[in-house]
């Protein structure tokens, strides 16, 4: 499996962009995706999460209200939609395959990574 995440870049405060991750391989419709960032000199934390089946997602409270995480299975891509960006939002964006169908916000549930895409807000 390999994920290939895009979309980042530079976007002023309260701005909008909307991050893809495209997987290969055959198992993308029963698997979990989850979102994750990290910022310079900070962990990796949690975003989102959506389910297999695209009807469970779950998100950190720092976006909940902002980020808004979908699928389409036909085309093995999930997105990340970024609303009212906030300077704090600064990180390099990873997408990641959960082992499950289920949603998880802990990173050890994830079986694969994206390469990440930087997301820049500006004040």
């Amino acid at each position: 499996v390999q994920l290939q995440a895009s979309g980042g870049g530079l976007v002023q405060a309260g701005g909008s962009l909307r991050l893809s991750c495209a997987a290969s391989g055959r198992s993308f419709g029963v698997r979990s995706m989850g979102w994750f960032r990290q910022a310079p000199g900070k962990e990796r934390e949690f975003a989102a999460a959506i389910s297999a089946s695209g009807v469970g997602t779950n998100y950190a409270d720092s976006v909940k209200g902002r980020f808004t995480a979908s699928r389409d299975n036909a085309k093995n891509t999930v997105y990340l939609q970024m609303n009212s960006q906030k300077p704090e939002d600064t990180a390099v964006y990873y997408c990641g395959m959960g082992s499950g169908g289920l949603v998880s916000s802990r990173p050890d549930t994830y079986s694969y990574w994206g390469q990440g895409t930087l997301v820049t807000v500006s004040s």
